[in-house]
């Protein structure tokens, strides 16, 4: 019973790894430039200094509404989420969309090369 669960366990490591090269391939240095653009009037990359929006310091790998300090609409509050490279993908393709009812006003990054470069900046701010 121990190898066909070992195999299960290496195709899903498999899977998930093969899942974030995607994220992965993000331009860092790009996504800064389109974070400065598009975000960085709401959002400061300093731990602890919410804007309008929550710092987004430490954001890849955080639970969803969870920034001290900061008054998160309801529907964000019940969002229940975790910002893995794939559900910031998604949130940031429309999140008025995604979270109906958030306080985030932005239309969402349309490409999907902007989405992925802001990703593996936001990765960088540990």
């Amino acid at each position: 019973m121990g190898k066909p669960l070992t195999g299960v366990l290496t195709l899903a490591a498999v899977s998930l790894a093969i899942a974030g090269q995607a994220f992965a391939a993000g331009d860092a240095a790009a996504g800064k430039a389109v974070f400065t653009q598009n975000c960085a009037i709401c959002h400061s990359t300093d731990a602890g200094a919410n804007k309008i929006g929550p710092s987004l310091h430490g954001v890849v790998g955080r639970k969803s509404g969870s920034v001290s300090g900061f008054e998160y609409s309801s529907a964000m509050k019940s969002f229940d989420k975790t910002w893995t490279p794939e559900e910031l993908d998604t949130y940031l393709a429309n999140p008025m969309q995604v979270v109906k009812g958030t306080k985030m006003i932005f239309p969402g990054l349309k490409s999907d090369t902007d989405r992925q470069n802001v990703i593996a900046y936001l990765d960088t701010l540990k």
